[in-house]
């Protein structure tokens, strides 16, 4: 079964919004009123909102690193992840995890790097050779 994930949250500024998840991300913007913006992530439908962002801290390890918790994020194939490494990069996006691999050599191995949006709303995105093997043990 093919599914589409849907997930809201909020943001304090519209414009600034479709200017990051638009422009920057490259997710072409759906249905919208004067109070929130979709998006699609992706394949998946993001719903920003008007309102203060959910609250976050850096209690997540992920190898010797803290990230931030809740977060949300993407799985993409290898070539996607690194097409959208690349133009995170050349915009500038400050990184709280630089793009890198982690679990070389073992099941799971995948790259990943973390951000946030201009309104502190961690994000994650994860990058695999085969997406059969995101669940590897």
């Amino acid at each position: 079964m093919n599914s589409l994930f849907h997930l809201a949250f909020n943001v304090t500024d519209l414009d600034q919004t479709r200017q990051f998840y638009g422009g920057v991300l490259g997710c072409r913007e759906g249905r919208s009123t004067a109070t929130w913006v979709d998006f699609d992530f992706y394949g998946h439908q993001l719903s920003m909102h008007l309102g203060e962002p959910f609250k976050t801290a850096p209690t997540g390890h992920v190898g010797d690193h803290l990230v931030p918790m809740p977060h949300f994020g993407l799985v993409l194939a290898l070539p996607d992840w690194q097409a959208l490494a690349q133009r995170l990069q050349a915009a500038g996006i400050h990184f709280i995890l630089e793009p890198q691999l982690r679990f070389a050599g073992q099941p799971g191995e995948q790259w990943t790097m973390f951000f946030c949006d201009p309104f502190g709303n961690p994000i994650e995105i994860k990058g695999f050779a085969s997406l059969d093997t995101v669940y590897a043990t």
